[in-house]
């Protein structure tokens, strides 16, 4: 099977999701190194709080967000790919997380949440969603007031210029910039919903 192959089921509106087979890939155990989602998380996530991962792939960032909401919190795993739900399921199970994860089916169009949350993350997937503005219009309904959304895109997939015009889009549906914090590889906006 080629990446062709692999690729063009995932195509929505011209945009292409990350296939489930390449997570062993992208979610490695060199990850952590460059990424280590409890070291760039902790500034903004306390015990207790409800968490949204939107397209979170094969976990990283849930797994390690859930050890920072500890048992009074709740980190909701959202992808539109179930097999990237059931390898986030599996590595939660054996990291002991599983009763502070809770699985969700995204729909193409919608993340399709119901709950308010505290704290929202997307890490290098805004590229992905078919209707950037919509998507985060979705996002800054879920967060309670003053809740913030943390945004990360990969340099290589995003200029500039695009990360430019989320960051515009963003405003217009009602967040504020909180900051621009550094992740290797990525460029990062840290966003507060406007009371």
């Amino acid at each position: 099977m080629n990446i062709e192959q692999i690729c063009s089921p995932l195509i929505m509106k011209k945009k292409l999701v990350c296939p489930w087979q390449l997570a062993p890939i992208i979610d490695n155990r060199l990850r952590p190194l460059f990424h280590n989602p409890e070291n760039i998380f902790a500034p903004y996530v306390t015990r207790g709080m409800t968490v949204l991962d939107v397209g979170c792939g094969a976990g990283f960032a849930s797994l390690g967000l859930a050890r920072l909401v500890g048992e009074e919190g709740l980190v909701i795993a959202a992808d539109l790919q179930s097999k990237m739900l059931s390898i986030v399921k599996e590595r939660a199970v054996r990291a002991g997380l599983s009763d502070r994860i809770r699985i969700h089916l995204c729909s193409p169009d919608r993340i399709g949440v119901r709950e308010e949350v505290d704290f929202a993350v997307a890490f290098f997937m805004v590229h992905e969603v078919p209707d950037v503005q919509v998507f985060l219009e979705e996002i800054c309904t879920l967060l309670k007031p003053g809740g913030r959304f943390f945004i990360t895109e990969p340099k290589i997939h995003v200029g500039l210029l695009a990360f430019q015009q989320i960051m515009r889009k963003a405003q217009v549906v009602g967040f504020e910039i909180a900051g621009k914090p550094s992740v290797r590889f990525g460029r990062t906006l840290l966003l507060v919903k406007s009371n």
